[in-house]
C-alpha cells in the first residue's frame, strides 16, 4: 500500500472540484471552535487557495492540505491539514476534519495514520504537533490512539465568547531516516 492509501481511504492533493464542500467547511462556524478561524471565507479566496495549492510547493508554502476520500467511490468526506512546516527542524503542525456523517467509522484513525506516514516516510519530518482543546474528549482519545503524547498545556490559550480554555499539546516522533515512530 501506498503511505496515502490503505483499503478503506486515501489521501490527494486539493482538487478544484473540491471549491463546494471546502466553501461549507470553511464557514461552517460550529467548526470555528475547533480550529483558529474567526472569519468566513470567500468562494474567491477558497478558489485562489486551491489554484495557489496545485502550483506551489506546499514545502514552501508551510501548508499541504490532504483530501480524505473514500477509496470504493472517492467521496470526499473530509480533510489533513499539515501546517506551519518547519522544514528546518523537522516539524509541523496536524489539523484533522471528517464531515459529519462519516462520523464514528474510524476514519479520524485512519486519517491519522496515514497522514503519519506521509509525514514520516515522505516529508521526512521528525515530528508531528496538534493543539486540542481540553475539553475536546474525541479528539484527545483519537489522537492518543494513534500515538501522540501529551507534552504540554498551553494555558488560556484559545479565547471564546465567554472565556479562555486551556490547549494540550500533543506530539509524535519519527524516526528521521525512515518515518517510524521512536
Amino acid at each position: 500500500m501506498s503511505v496515502l492509501r490503505n483499503n478503506t481511504l486515501f489521501l490527494r492533493a486539493v482538487e478544484p472540484e473540491d471549491l463546494d464542500v471546502l466553501y461549507e467547511w470553511e464557514n461552517d462556524t460550529a467548526l470555528w471552535m475547533k480550529g483558529d478561524t474567526i472569519n468566513p471565507y470567500s468562494r474567491f479566496t477558497i478558489k485562489m487557495y486551491i489554484e495557489r495549492s496545485i502550483c506551489e510547493n506546499a514545502l514552501e508554502l508551510g501548508q499541504m492540505r490532504l483530501m480524505i476520500c473514500l477509496a470504493g467511490s472517492g467521496s470526499v468526506i473530509g480533510m489533513i491539514d499539515i501546517f506551519d512546516i518547519d522544514t528546518i527542524n523537522g516539524k509541523a503542525a496536524l489539523g484533522l476534519l471528517i464531515d459529519g456523517k462519516y462520523r464514528g467509522n474510524g476514519y479520524s484513525d485512519m486519517s491519522i495514520d496515514l497522514a503519519c506516514s506521509y509525514a514520516g516516510e515522505v516529508l521526512m519530518l521528525h515530528q508531528l504537533y496538534a493543539h486540542i482543546a481540553v475539553d475536546n474528549a474525541h479528539c484527545i482519545k483519537c489522537f492518543e490512539r494513534n500515538g501522540f503524547v501529551r507534552s504540554g498545556i498551553l494555558k488560556d490559550w484559545k479565547r471564546f465568547r465567554h472565556g479562555y480554555t486551556d490547549v494540550f499539546v500533543y506530539q509524535k516522533f519519527f524516526s528521521v531516516l525512515h518515518g517510524r515512530q521512536l
